[in-house]
């Protein structure tokens, strides 16, 4: 198996606008809040792979009462093979311990036309956490597998992410992480970027995106365009 596939990954990060986004409004605990999310990008990009090596379409939708919430967000792939698309299951619980925001999520990535031999399906457990300093936001996201993707093992990522509100359009941030894989190649891989939202429920993000993976079709240095809707 070509070292990509080995190094592929489901969602795409929260930072780029194009992957999925867990997250839902708040809501009073006994009602429900929808919400729903389509985009194009330039690129899929996760943790430093591409998993498309081209033009990205996605959707999604959210559901939440209070701090729970859940949702489903689906995203064409190309990974060389039959694999047509990505199809990402999450439920989670964002508690407030005074000005820190917790993220305590499961993440299923499920892949339409894979074989089963590929072994692409897997799950991951999320704790992540942010506080707001000011115009700022700086946080940190840890996420484990027991078995990743391709059947690599157990695995962990870990980022240090934050962002600076310019103004109320204007906004620009970034990360840095670390994915170690059990029977595959470690690395650290980094984005930053600027994002615009000029009308409500309308983002764009122009991102740069690169690793210390050593391969040069799937990784290395990319820069993506991100158009996102949200409703509401």
């Amino acid at each position: 198996m070509k070292f990509w596939k080995l190094a592929l990954v489901g969602a795409a990060a929260s930072l780029a606008l194009g992957g999925a986004a867990f997250a839902q409004d708040e809501a009073p605990a006994d009602d429900f809040s929808f919400s729903y999310n389509a985009g194009v990008a330039s690129d899929y990009i996760f943790r430093g792979v591409s998993q498309t090596d081209g033009p990205q379409v996605f959707g999604g939708a959210d559901i939440g009462s209070g701090a729970l919430y859940g949702g489903v967000w689906l995203s064409n792939v190309d990974f060389g093979d039959d694999t047509d698309a990505e199809l990402d299951l999450y439920v989670g619980v964002k508690p407030e311990l005074g000005p820190v925001t917790l993220d305590l999520a499961a993440i299923y990535y499920a892949y339409i036309g894979d074989k089963s031999s590929a072994d692409y399906e897997y799950a991951e457990f999320k704790v992540a956490g942010s506080v707001p300093i000011g115009s700022a936001t700086v946080g940190t996201a840890w996420y484990y597998s027991p078995e990743f993707f391709g059947g690599t093992g157990q695995a962990l990522y870990y980022e240090l992410n934050g962002s600076y509100a310019i103004n109320d359009k204007w906004s620009v941030g970034g990360a840095v992480g670390k994915q170690e894989v059990e029977n595959a190649t470690d690395y650290t891989t980094w984005n930053f970027g600027v994002g615009w939202a000029p009308i409500d429920h309308l983002a764009l993000d122009l991102r740069y995106h690169d690793s210390d993976l050593n391969c040069t079709t799937f990784c290395g240095e990319k820069v993506v365009l991100t158009l996102k809707t949200t409703l509401p």
